[in-house]
C-alpha cells in the first residue's frame, strides 16, 4: 500500500530565519524588478546595496556565462588567472587610483571578509593582544565572531556565550574609544556609515581622531566597507571622504553585483602576519565569482560609478527633503535614510512595496534608500513621487 505524501506550501522547507515573504521576484533589469504576477517595481534597495550596476547587467551576465563555460572551480590549492587581477584592481581603488601596496584575501561574503580581518588582527597582535573595539550601532556580520563585533547587544543574547575579545563604545565618541583601549587591544573596527544601524555617517574629525589614536597606541584600524564600498558613497570607499588610510579594509556586496564574493584587503606588512595554513576558504576568489567581480569593477571604472552616486545622491536627497512627512535625510552618496516625522517606517515600507517601490525600514522612524548607482533621474523622481503618496496615506 502506498503512503500519501504531504506536499508543503512553497517556502516551508526553508528554515524560519526570515519573515514570510509578501512578494516573490522572478526577473530584474536595471532598477526594475518583476514579481510572479508580472507586477513591476522600482528597486531602491539593490538587494541591500548589492546590485550597484542594477539587475542583469549585460557585462556581468556575459562574464559569468563565459566563465561558466571555461572554468568554474579548482580550489585555492592551485592558481587561477582572474583572482589576482581583481586583487590588483582593488588595491588600486583602495589607493584611490594609485596602488596602495596591500594584499587581498577573497571570501564569499561580507561577514567572512570581516572574519578574516578579525583573525588577521589577532595573528598580528599576538597572544594576549587580541581585543577588537567596535561601536554601538554597528553591524559586522552573523558569524559568532562578527556577531560579537556587531554593537547591537539585543542580537547577542540568543547565542551566548559568544567568543571573547570584543568591546563596544559609543559611536562618534573619541573619548569613549580612548578610554576602552588597554594592552589587550589589537584593533579598532568601524564603518564609515553605519548601514544596518540606521545609516549613520561618521565625521572626518572622528575618523581622523581614531586614526591618530591607533597610530599612537600601535593598533590596527579596520574599516568595514561591506555596504559602503565600491562607489556607493560617492567615493570608491567611504573612508576616502575622511582623509585617512586604514590598515585593513573589508568589502563585499557590490563587488559581485549579486554573485557572492567578498574581500579583505590589508597593508602588506599587516597581511604578512598570515602564513600558509592560518586562514583559508574553499570557494573564495574562485574563477566564476572573480570573473563577475572583474566585470563589475571594469564597468564601474568605465562609468565613473562614484561620480554617478554623488550626482544621483544629491538629486535624491533634495527630492526627499522636499517630501511631506520626511524631516531629515542623512547618509553619503546613494546610501541614504529618510527620517520620518512618526515611527511608521515599517508600515511605510510595506505600503511602498504595495505601490511598486522597494525600500526598507532601517529604524522605527527611518527608511533606507540605496538604488543602483546607474539609477536615472526619471526613476528617482518616480520613486520619490510614490513615496510621497505613501507617506500621505500612512
Amino acid at each position: 500500500m502506498s503512503e500519501a505524501i504531504a506536499v508543503s506550501e512553497p517556502g516551508t522547507h526553508l528554515m524560519n530565519t526570515y519573515p514570510p515573504h509578501t512578494v516573490t521576484f522572478v526577473r530584474g533589469e536595471g532598477t526594475r524588478l518583476w514579481d510572479v504576477d508580472g507586477r513591476e517595481y522600482l528597486d531602491f534597495l539593490s538587494g541591500l546595496a548589492v546590485t550597484g550596476l542594477g539587475h542583469a547587467h549585460p557585462a556581468v551576465a556575459d562574464a559569468i556565462a563565459e566563465q561558466a563555460r571555461t572554468l568554474l572551480h579548482v580550489s585555492n590549492l592551485f592558481g587561477t588567472t582572474v583572482g589576482p587581477e581583481v586583487a590588483a584592481t582593488l588595491d588600486g581603488l583602495v589607493g584611490d587610483g594609485t596602488p596602495a601596496g596591500g594584499r587581498v584575501f577573497f571570501s564569499n561574503s561580507g561577514a567572512e571578509a570581516n572574519e578574516c580581518a578579525i583573525k588577521l588582527a589577532r595573528k598580528w597582535g599576538g597572544r594576549g593582544r587580541h581585543v577588537v573595539v567596535s561601536a554601538y550601532g554597528s553591524f559586522h556580520g552573523r558569524t559568532l565572531a562578527t556577531l560579537h563585533a556587531t554593537g547591537q547587544p539585543q542580537k547577542h543574547e540568543t547565542f551566548q556565550p559568544l567568543p571573547e575579545g570584543f568591546r563596544h563604545v559609543a559611536w562618534d565618541d573619541l573619548a569613549a574609544l580612548e578610554a576602552a583601549i588597554d594592552p589587550s587591544v589589537a584593533a579598532v573596527m568601524l564603518e564609515p556609515v553605519q548601514g544596518e544601524g540606521g545609516v549613520n555617517p561618521a565625521t572626518a574629525e572622528y575618523f581622523q581622531g581614531v586614526r591618530r589614536i591607533c597610530d599612537e597606541r600601535g593598533l590596527l584600524l579596520i574599516v568595514d566597507e561591506v555596504q559602503t564600498g565600491l562607489g556607493r558613497t560617492g567615493r570608491w570607499f567611504g573612508f576616502q571622504h575622511f582623509g585617512v588610510v586604514p590598515d585593513v579594509v573589508a568589502m563585499a556586496k557590490a563587488l559581485g553585483n549579486g554573485m557572492p564574493i567578498g574581500a579583505c584587503w590589508a597593508r602588506a606588512e599587516v597581511a604578512d602576519a598570515f602564513q600558509p595554513g592560518d586562514h583559508a576558504t574553499t570557494y573564495g576568489g574562485q574563477p566564476l565569482a572573480a570573473s563577475a567581480a572583474r566585470a563589475v569593477l571594469s564597468t564601474m571604472k568605465e562609468i565613473d560609478a562614484p561620480a554617478r552616486a554623488r550626482a544621483a545622491g544629491e538629486r535624491l536627497t533634495k527630492a526627499l527633503e522636499a517630501t511631506t512627512g520626511v524631516t531629515a535625510v542623512r547618509g553619503l552618496g546613494l546610501l541614504l535614510a529618510a527620517e520620518l516625522d512618526r515611527p511608521v517606517a515599517k508600515a511605510a515600507a510595506a505600503a511602498a512595496l504595495d505601490a511598486g517601490l522597494v525600500v526598507n525600514a532601517v529604524t522605527d522612524s527611518a527608511l533606507r534608500l540605496a538604488p543602483p548607482l546607474t539609477v536615472s533621474e526619471t526613476e528617482i523622481d518616480d520613486a520619490v513621487a510614490i513615496l510621497g503618496k505613501v507617506l500621505e496615506a500612512v
